[in-house]
């Protein structure tokens, strides 16, 4: 039995866009002699829908696209598509009112359908708010085959593996004992620095564990802060990997079955990124590239400062968006420094973009004349050096309005953090691109890009962080090392240890305390951020959720 797994990257809420996807693979999956086609997890409406799953008129139309679906797809094949599910027992029973779900379908018909039955409650998800979880064992009967079918966080329950339970039921164990012969689950599983491999572990442990073959099928593409890394994959019962699927951009795998050995045949292997930073560079640049697209933008303009930060986000943003589509402002004041505007156009150049220089001197002293009886004779300070970001931020968004350009904000995760950002200024913007890349990252991100040929001028790297918002600034004036910084940020939001664990590990009392307190203080920054590609396992995205008005530190 051929089984096909199309790892599709579904547009949220484009039903007939997801639907040509789906039919499109399955005709492919015809001409290949494929019987059994998967895709991932809620394809026909893109994952996560959110709160577009409290709509009846949402339902309504993914029920009749499903039907239309099941119409066109050709005879002899039998597709697995993901799609949420009226549960009709919600008002009687008190539960929620939908299942998350996979539909079968199959000679014009829909078939079966099987509910997911662990769903997630943690970090970016939140599946209890909209569904009710299954509770019967999902079984598919094909020719003559017993096949299991999981949904995601189905399989992420094995206590062997994980050494602890997450919850009550294992649905790949209740699979094994009824019989199965092979087991398939379909996916969306988000995306963060170096999980892929972790699944491969996980689902290599498994078959190993149950003497069973797994074929894993995992969504692809950007969905607001959340990138999907596809990396779909095929693991026989020995636990190695037969199949692996590309990552970052769609694909289309075949595999067989063999029906004598009762495992699944060697198929073809797509190479894993060879460095944690290849990968996050084709994480980061996938992300802008369907935010932009699926936001309906071509253009991104951003702030070009002569900086790190800047220059790394209009490198993505070139490699996203084509050299044509990609505007850098500069706007020097009187504390730019002369090398950070030569930096600048000399990455322009590298880069072959677009570029305007735009003075902001004359602005900065138009501020100053209307805050003068207000401010009266007090000293130059931070109020003054953040009328200089809004300045610039004021300019960018002007621009943006009237192009129709998507506006790229430029701050690091370190920054994010500790608030060393201005609202209303540099955070402006539709996307925050490397919003959840901690600064040492950035360099080690800039200095790969690099490794053949100079991309990022060679002074951007080597001169001392600083936002030249007064004469001779730098940020280690205000912060700790970033090397320091971004390890006490790492061990806080990561390893979620206490302050007592943190200075345990060495990190100077006063340090941590002063990291600690600046992160708290800056949650009404994050709340008015645009939203940041999610990169690690602790993002300031949907899954942060700290209250503002708040006395805990």
């Amino acid at each position: 039995m051929k089984i096909a797994l199309a790892q599709l990257n579904p547009t949220i809420g484009d039903l007939d866009f997801n639907s040509r996807q789906i039919l499109e693979s399955a005709l492919k999956a015809q001409s290949q002699g494929v019987r059994l086609l998967l895709t991932p997890e809620l394809a026909l409406c893109g994952y996560p829908p959110r709160d577009l799953l409290f709509n009846p008129d949402f339902i309504i139309s993914i029920s009749k696209s499903l039907e239309q679906l099941a119409h066109t797809i050709p005879e002899n094949l039998a597709l697995l598509v993901g799609v949420p599910t009226v549960n009709i027992n919600a008002d009687i029973a008190g539960e929620k009112p939908l299942f998350n779900s996979i539909a079968y379908l199959e000679s014009g018909q829909i078939k079966k359908y099987f509910h997911k039955r662990l769903l997630p409650n943690y970090d970016v998800f939140d599946e209890y708010r909209y569904f009710t979880a299954g509770n019967n064992d999902n079984v598919l009967l094909l020719d003559k085959h017993r096949i299991g079918i999981t949904i995601c966080e189905d399989i992420w329950n094995d206590e062997s593996f994980w050494g602890k339970k997450s919850y009550h039921s294992n649905p790949l164990q209740e699979l094994s004992v009824s019989g199965v012969d092979l087991i398939i689950n379909l996916s969306a599983s988000p995306y963060y620095l170096n999980k892929h491999h972790l699944r491969r572990k996980m689902l290599e442990f498994a078959a190993r564990q149950y003497d069973l073959p797994i074929i894993y099928t995992n969504q692809v593409g950007g969905n607001d802060d959340l990138i999907f890394d596809g990396h779909s994959t095929a693991i026989n019962r020995e636990g190695r990997t037969v199949l692996q699927s590309k990552g970052f951009q769609e694909d289309f795998k075949v595999i067989e079955f063999s029906d004598e050995s009762g495992d699944l045949k060697q198929s073809s292997l797509e190479d894993l990124p060879a460095r944690e930073e290849e990968e996050i560079w084709s994480a980061l640049v996938l992300g802008v590239k369907d935010y932009a697209r699926k936001c309906g933008f071509t253009k991104a303009v951003l702030g070009l400062s002569g900086g790190i930060d800047s220059s790394l986000v209009a490198t993505i943003a070139t490699e996203a968006l084509g050299q044509s589509n990609v505007l850098a402002l500069l706007m020097p004041s009187p504390f730019s420094s002369e090398h950070s505007i030569k930096d600048a156009q000399e990455l322009v150049k590298n880069l072959g973009i677009q570029s305007h220089i735009i003075e902001i001197e004359n602005l900065m002293h138009d501020y100053d004349l209307a805050l003068l009886t207000i401010f009266e004779d007090q000293e130059f300070g931070i109020a003054q050096e953040n009328i200089q970001s809004r300045i610039r931020g004021n300019l960018l968004m002007a621009v943006a309005n009237k192009f129709g350009y998507l506006l790229l904000s430029t701050g690091n995760k370190s920054e994010i953090a500790v608030g060393y950002c201005t609202l209303y200024g540099d955070m402006n913007g539709g996307l925050a691109t490397i919003a959840d890349l901690p600064k040492t990252k950035v360099y080690k991100l800039c200095n790969w890009l690099n490794r053949d040929s100079e991309i990022i001028p060679y002074n951007i790297l080597i001169k001392p962080p600083s936002a030249e918002l007064k004469p001779g600034q730098l940020d280690q004036d205000s912060l700790p090392p970033y090397e320091i910084l971004d390890d006490i940020l790492l061990l806080m939001f990561q390893k979620h240890q206490t302050k007592g664990e943190i200075i345990a590990a060495g990190y100077d009392p006063q340090t941590v305390s002063r990291v600690m307190n600046l992160v708290f203080k800056a949650e009404f920054k994050r709340k008015q951020a645009p939203p940041g590609l999610k990169v690690t396992d602790r993002a300031f995205g949907c899954g942060w959720r700290m209250p503002i008005a708040s006395r805990w530190f």
